[in-house]
């Protein structure tokens, strides 16, 4: 699957290539991720990005007829003439990315995200794109983390990037008929008996005892209680 990332900071995005699972995928031909300087498609010796907006105002807006000859650019850089390709605007205003969203977006082959910095986009760059995505609400100071962050989700829905593919399934945000939406339950690790202090904390005895319908009970049980405690909006949320 390919990520492509438009951006003033492409050095953003490739640091993350080199970094762990992200690297490995890549190192085995499951991922591709590249970055493109927005800059390289202005039309001036400056190489101006950006301009006031109309009307007035603070900040600098992005400009419409740069980020156009980006995204036709990178669109036309295709190695595939059937790619099914999905170009997104990364906004504060777009729907906001969840796990869901991730498994869908994860069908296509190739993914444009627009990354923005300053006081957002000419608003005319909407007409150029397939879908407008916030990753939460708040505001970052551009868009490349946001991408990184939708990139990393994403990618772990192609098969083989993660190694046991079972690790995705009855996660946090999973609607996969196991977890219903709820946060995951609690996991444990050695040692059995940890003491802190005057504390010990235990592993709960139903992980020792080698019944696993017994801990499937149990799983299903702390991953309802973890959520109505944390996440009660999580509770019959469809998604």
């Amino acid at each position: 699957m390919k990520f492509e990332v438009i951006t003033i900071f492409p050095e953003l995005i490739d640091d993350y290539k080199k970094i762990s699972i992200v690297a490995r995928a890549i190192k085995k031909r499951l991922l591709q991720i590249k970055a493109f300087n927005l800059r390289d498609y202005t039309f001036d010796a400056h190489k101006t990005v950006d301009g006031r907006p109309y009307g007035g105002g603070a900040g600098m807006v992005l400009k419409a007829d740069v980020l156009t000859r980006a995204i036709q650019g990178v669109l036309k850089k295709t190695t595939k003439k059937k790619e099914k390709t999905k170009v997104i605007l990364l906004t504060p205003a777009g729907k906001v990315f969840s796990q869901t969203e991730a498994k869908k977006l994860a069908k296509n082959d190739r993914l444009i995200f627009i990354s923005g910095r300053y006081e957002g986009f000419d608003e005319r760059v909407s007409s150029l794109v397939d879908a407008e995505y916030s990753i939460g609400d708040y505001v970052l100071m551009g868009g490349e983390l946001a991408a990184l962050v939708m990139i990393e989700t994403i990618a772990r829905f192609v098969s083989g990037v993660v190694g046991k593919e079972e690790s995705i399934q009855g996660e946090s945000f999973s609607k996969d008929g196991k977890t219903s939406n709820l946060l995951e339950y609690p996991q444990y690790t050695r040692p059995e008996v940890l003491k802190i202090g005057k504390k010990t904390l235990r592993v709960p005895k139903v992980l020792l005892s080698g019944d696993h319908q017994k801990i499937k009970i149990w799983r299903a049980d702390q991953a309802l209680k973890k959520t109505k405690k944390v996440r009660p909006d999580l509770i019959n949320k469809q998604w």
